[in-house]
């Protein structure tokens, strides 16, 4: 998590859903927000009513903690949105489904966002036979992901591996899995983003105050 060094779990509570920002332990009872479904705190336990800015502010934050950009990363990537024919939301989204980190996990090289940063920070990945190690790096359709030869032999990869069939691989993208290979096939579809639900239109119309 860019800039985070607490338990991430405490995020998922204080946005009131899973984030799944654990990876497999997410989806077990070992899960903070299956014992604990509150917001974090002495009044985590209170009734809260947010504003109309205060539920555009929260669906930001949940945006940006779900993929693990900074505030910074987050303005940019709307700003190019913005600039982009089509839906603003949409793009927006289509960006952060194409951070290099982001699509690793997607194809279930790692369990979590947060493990694929540090799957490609240690430059353990090649992408079309060139070694990148920048995890906010752009994919685009043809590009294919390789893990390194002496990579392929990590334990938390191969695991992460055998529970992809949990999350499923989206249709963009292609998983040959006995070749540790992933292919960007097209351009992300908003359709098979539901999970976590998320409403970008709430972060177009805070922006757009």
């Amino acid at each position: 998590m860019a800039g985070y060094r607490e338990s991430v779990c405490r995020l998922c509570r204080r946005e009131g859903m899973k984030l799944f920002l654990k990876g497999e332990r997410c989806y077990t009872d070992k899960c903070a927000f299956e014992r604990r479904g509150y917001p974090p705190g002495q009044h985590g336990q209170g009734r809260v009513k947010f504003s109309d800015y205060g539920i555009q502010l929260r669906e930001k934050q949940k945006i940006k903690r779900i993929y693990g950009v900074s505030e910074r990363q987050f303005r940019n990537y709307f700003e190019k949105a913005d600039r982009q024919r089509g839906i603003t939301g949409t793009n927006l989204l289509i960006l952060l489904e194409r951070r290099l980190d982001n699509t690793l996990y997607r194809l279930g090289f790692a369990s979590s966002r947060q493990e694929a940063r540090q799957v490609v920070g240690h430059g353990h990945l090649f992408v079309n036979g060139r070694k990148v190690n920048v995890p906010s790096y752009l994919l685009k359709p043809g590009d294919v992901i390789k893990l390194k030869e002496k990579s392929k032999g990590m334990e938390r990869i191969k695991e992460a591996l055998e529970g992809v069939a949990r999350r499923g691989v989206p249709s963009w993208l292609e998983l040959e899995k006995d070749n540790f290979t992933g292919i960007v096939k097209g351009w992300p579809i908003r359709e098979e983003l539901t999970t976590p639900p998320i409403q970008e239109q709430l972060v177009v119309e805070l922006y757009s105050k």
